[in-house]
């Protein structure tokens, strides 16, 4: 298999034997106007209002020239132009990241990882955090998600006590919205069974009234209060490690959905030292305190102009209304289907939302309202309805977060108010396995509702939520596209008459990102005049095949022109659902063939295997393959596609990203 790498795309131009074959013989002096960088042999999506293709752009400073073809760039050279040739990969622009918490990504780093695991594997990483822990250190960690485990259900402080008898511990749920605490930190925090329900949240218990573990919303910070907060230092050198994650994937630009004053200083400290060059839209959290610093601020400050060479613009302001549909506390018109009596919690009252919005609203500055159950956006349209009535705004372009369980009247007058959504496309595939549960048949056909609410005229503004779920915004495209897991399941999409297209998906992380946050003139597509903030793939993401959409690997990220991310090739990427394997051991590259360790291999993709006289045969979920096995130093190694392939699942090779993309 012949490889290139992504060095032509770092490399600062072409040999003066190729830019002389560019220059007119007759041209005997510069160009009115130069460029310092120009992209040839490219297949280039501008992601204009016409989704317009080029082959080559002209760069000047951080803006750019001119996007078409490779004659008019060539009006811009001159003799200090540097060419990058792109040898035909695919460019687009940079990735808007619509609706993200960038500190807790970063600050997820520093905590126990609890994504995608287990409930036997979390209880055995907080059993040895315990024992590398002083008695009373706190033990924090993210992302446990019950719907995922072999037996679904949530977990119990009991479960946590055997474990970690000595240690405070608390793990959020990886929508935020629920912790599981062990009995230590439910004594710290003073709660007992006859503690009262604050507003919004709710203390889960048993059948015969003990203290469950796990508390939702509101309720968690009575535990949370208590956990010791990071330094600034920390907070600061954790949105630095959330902006490394954030180039890798070929975002250039994020939306933080809740900031205090203390995070846009942290913000505005980094940007000051030039450490921080991802361009940022912060949201000033507001809850239902309007004596809070934030809500001062809102009172005491405009919204900002573009600062730090357009790398951030404050002008948005966060609320969170309620919960969440996997806890069940996100505020619902009628009881959840799988458990009566319980309609969720709303964070506030109705006239706490309208002081709250009004707030906002009146100080001229963007409102995003998380919304996750019928009630709760019931509640935000009436609020916006009354403000809107009192005091008309040309274009507030007031937004709501999620837009997520929604009637149907309520969506079309929401649509009508031109409100926008903004709506995580992976957030329908993870809750795929349990929605319908949670609010039946009839409700659930007006839910994650992307083609309706596009039908209607309106845009989505795309987004993960991370860490709620996945960073990885390819994740979202193709889960757009198919309305299916990275499992590929269901087959055929989870109510596929509401999927959008590879063009509509796109649009949602990057022009019409853009217009959520009043910047469309300056970024979100590849025109003359704007930003030139683009990234580079490994593969054509409007032609590949739908099931390798979400492995697309980004060989470079660009800001304003500046290379800030390069992807290492100079091994193979091997992408099982969405997500590289992990080897402890050096993949054996041959012609024509990839080997990986087999007891790797095996234990990444949750198979089971034997080796008898050379052969291994792999079984997964009742399909087997019998391969080779080929001894390197002692350890025995696969054929990664015939593995794959004997499996049931199609492997595709891309050379430019040395990617093995594995699906069904």
């Amino acid at each position: 298999m012949k490889r290139r790498t992504a060095r032509s795309l770092c490399a600062v131009g072409l040999s003066l034997a190729l830019m002389a074959g560019m220059v007119p013989a007759a041209m005997a002096a510069e160009p009115a106007e130069t460029a310092d960088s120009i992209y040839i042999n490219g297949n280039i999506y501008t992601v204009d209002d016409d989704f317009t293709t080029a082959t080559a752009m002209a760069v000047k400073g951080d803006r750019i020239l001119y996007v078409g073809d490779q004659e008019g760039a060539e009006a811009y050279l001159g003799a200090g132009t540097q060419v990058t040739d792109l040898e035909g990969n695919t460019v687009l622009p940079g990735l808007i990241e619509g609706h993200m918490h960038i500190s807790n990504l970063g600050e997820n780093h520093l905590k126990l990882d609890c994504y995608f695991k287990s409930k036997e594997d979390i209880l055995e990483m907080v059993r040895q955090a315990a024992e590398a822990a002083e008695p009373g250190q706190w033990i924090q960690g993210s992302g446990w998600l019950d719907t995922l485990w072999d037996e679904p259900g949530f977990p119990t402080k009991e479960e946590l006590d055997a474990v970690a008898p000595d240690n405070p511990v608390y793990l959020l749920r990886a929508d935020n919205h629920m912790g599981w605490f062990n009995s230590m930190a439910l004594e710290l925090a003073g709660i007992t069974k006859d503690t009262p329900d604050p507003q919004g949240g709710k203390i889960l218990k048993t059948d015969d009234g003990e203290l469950w573990g796990c508390l939702t919303d509101t309720a968690i910070n009575l535990v949370r209060d208590l956990v010791p907060a990071y330094t600034v230092e920390e907070q600061q050198q954790a949105l630095l490690l959330a902006q490394e994650q954030l180039f890798s994937y070929g975002f250039t630009s994020a939306v933080n959905a809740g900031t205090t004053v203390q995070g846009l200083e942290n913000f505005k400290a980094l940007y000051e030292s030039g450490e921080m060059k991802l361009r940022t839209y912060p949201m000033i959290m507001l809850t239902t305190d309007l004596t809070s610093p934030e809500a001062e601020y809102i009172r005491t400050h405009a919204p900002s102009e573009e600062l730090y060479d357009n790398r951030m613009l404050v002008r948005g302001v966060k609320i969170v209304g309620d919960g969440s549909l996997g806890s069940r506390s996100s505020a619902m018109l009628e009881d959840y289907s799988d458990a009566p009596g319980t309609k969720g919690e709303y964070r506030f009252t109705d006239e706490q939302m309208y002081e709250a919005v009004k707030l906002a609203y009146d100080n001229g500055y963007q409102t995003g309202v998380h919304a996750i159950g019928d009630g709760t956006n019931h509640q935000v349209l009436n609020a916006y309805e009354r403000v809107m009535e009192e005091n008309p705004r040309e274009d507030a372009r007031l937004r709501i977060e999620h837009f997520q369980i929604i009637t149907a009247e309520d969506m079309q007058r929401a649509l009508d108010m031109g409100i926008l959504p903004a709506m995580q496309f992976t957030h329908a595939t993870s809750d795929s396995n349990m929605a319908e549960d949670r609010i039946g048949s009839e409700r659930i056909k007006t839910a994650y509702a992307w083609r309706t609410v596009l039908d209607a005229g309106s845009i989505i503004i795309g987004g993960s939520d991370a860490p709620v779920e996945k960073v990885n915004p390819f994740h979202g495209l193709y889960a757009g596209v198919t309305r299916m897991t990275r499992a590929g399941e269901p087959e055929g999409g989870w109510y596929p008459e509401q999927k959008v297209t590879r063009e509509e998906a796109l649009r949602a992380f990057t022009i019409w990102a853009a217009y959520g946050q009043f910047e469309e003139d300056l970024k979100g597509s590849l025109e003359p005049g704007k930003l030139a903030d683009f990234i580079i793939i490994d593969r054509d993401y409007m032609t590949c095949p739908e099931a390798d959409i979400k492995d697309i690997q980004v060989l470079a990220t660009y800001v304003g022109n500046e290379l800030v991310y390069t992807k290492d090739t100079s091994a193979p990427t091997v992408v099982w659902q969405g997500d590289p394997l992990t080897f402890n051991r050096e993949l054996v590259v041959e012609p024509g063939t990839i080997y990986v360790p087999l007891s790797d291999v095996v234990n990444g993709i949750s198979a089971q295997s034997t080796v008898s006289g050379g052969i291994a045969t792999v079984t997964l979920d009742g399909k087997t393959a019998s391969v080779p096995v080929k001894d390197v130093n002692g350890a025995q190694y696969v054929g990664i596609r015939a593995l794959m392939e004997g499996l049931g699942y199609h492997t595709n090779w891309y050379p430019d990203g040395a990617c093995v993309s594995i699906g069904k």
